[in-house]
């Protein structure tokens, strides 16, 4: 943690709603961003980083700091996710990525050729379909650590594992995805 942020993490201890609001502010398109990727979607993956910012403030008192915040506050979004994942059946068609990813890509692709763009569309399916299908503990070790670029020991620290414990289990989504991937090459591409 920053010097700043550990400042703003004690005020908040203390009942302080604005340092609060500013941890918020620093941590929630993050922890949304992966929380969207193991709910069933947009609406599920609001309610849920707002349920673990309510866990978070609540908790703020017996957090110790022994991890770093967002470590600390991931691990609480994870488990929401995971609470409500065993509460219902997991639904196939899990969103990937937000809105401005996906402007961003279509303004990109707007200059690219009508067959290139299906063949992109098409494999960008096959994709989301593929991680959506991993078990949820290996798709939030490949959310964290492949989509959302956190080291190894901060992805490990969110899931409460050892980090051998979770190089296994990443290796095991990689390889599954790998597998998915290769299958739908052989296929030619079609879904």
């Amino acid at each position: 943690m920053t010097e700043d942020e550990h400042s703003l993490v004690a005020l908040a201890r203390e009942g302080d709603l604005a340092a609060f609001d500013e941890l918020v502010r620093r941590h929630a398109d993050g922890l949304y961003a992966v929380v969207v990727r193991l709910c069933a979607g947009r609406d599920e993956a609001e309610e849920v980083t707002q349920e673990a910012f309510l866990r978070a403030w609540r908790g703020l008192p017996g957090f110790r700091g022994d991890a770093q915040f967002f470590t600390w506050l991931y691990r609480i979004g994870v488990n929401e996710a995971r609470r409500r994942a065993d509460g219902r059946r997991r639904r196939a068609d899990v969103v990937v990525g937000s809105l401005d990813e996906q402007r961003e890509h279509a303004s990109r692709d707007r200059w690219v050729q009508p067959v290139d763009r299906a063949e992109r569309a098409d494999l960008r399916r096959t994709l989301d379909a593929a991680i959506a299908g991993l078990p949820l503990d290996q798709r939030t070790a490949l959310v964290l650590r492949d989509v959302e670029g956190l080291s190894t020991a901060q992805a490990a620290g969110v899931l409460g594992l050892g980090e051998a414990a979770f190089k296994s289990r990443l290796h095991r989504a990689r390889e599954l995805l790998r597998a998915a991937l290769a299958d739908h090459a052989r296929e030619g591409g079609a879904s």
